[in-house]
């Protein structure tokens, strides 16, 4: 019986509208228009949750292959309930036009139970100007 109880308040919480929350960045698309060879963004990555996560920031093309950006900074702890300004500064390569995905991704603690790596993307689109 004590199984059941334990069983039942675990399901209740994973079913919980806490629980039903997931890690948040604003904005979740862009276009920018850029007169030099590089164009920003400053996205908002956000914790919804009470206790602290450690965030990455990634920036991939449209087939997600990594892109060579500046993240300031890339790697961070993020408190609960809070969200913070991110810089990236996205190369045009050459091209007069770029798509990019940017993405925030939860990296779980070693010492946690839960090992899930949460990612969420935002597209974002550059256009350069002569």
């Amino acid at each position: 019986m004590r199984r059941i109880a334990i069983l039942a308040a675990g399901l209740t919480a994973a079913l919980s509208p806490v629980a039903a929350t997931g890690q948040s960045m604003t904005p979740m698309r862009g276009e920018v228009r850029s007169f030099t060879d590089a164009f920003a963004v400053r996205v908002f990555p956000g914790n919804p949750y009470n206790q602290r996560i450690r965030v990455e920031v990634h920036v991939y093309d449209q087939d997600f292959q990594p892109v060579a950006a500046r993240i300031t900074p890339s790697a961070f702890l993020l408190a609960g309930q809070a969200s913070r300004p991110v810089l990236v500064v996205v190369p045009f390569d050459g091209a007069n036009e770029r798509k990019v995905r940017i993405c925030t991704e939860s990296i779980p603690f070693p010492s946690e139970q839960t090992q899930i790596r949460a990612q969420i993307c935002g597209k974002f689109f550059g256009h350069r100007r002569f």
